[in-house]
């Protein structure tokens, strides 16, 4: 499998624009859930922009 970070743009995408959780976008690209989780300094990013 690809590491996560390969993919972290199109996780984000699907986070940000389809409400997806991260493990909703991990299963929806086929990226194994035993990846790198987020950050708390990512998570409140990306939930930064969800609040608009």
């Amino acid at each position: 499998m690809a590491d996560n970070e390969n993919y972290q743009v199109a996780i984000d995408i699907l986070r940000c624009h389809l409400g997806m959780s991260v493990e909703e976008a991990r299963k929806e690209l086929g990226i194994e859930n035993g990846a790198k989780p987020l950050t708390e300094t990512q998570e409140a990013l990306i939930g930064l922009t969800n609040e608009s």
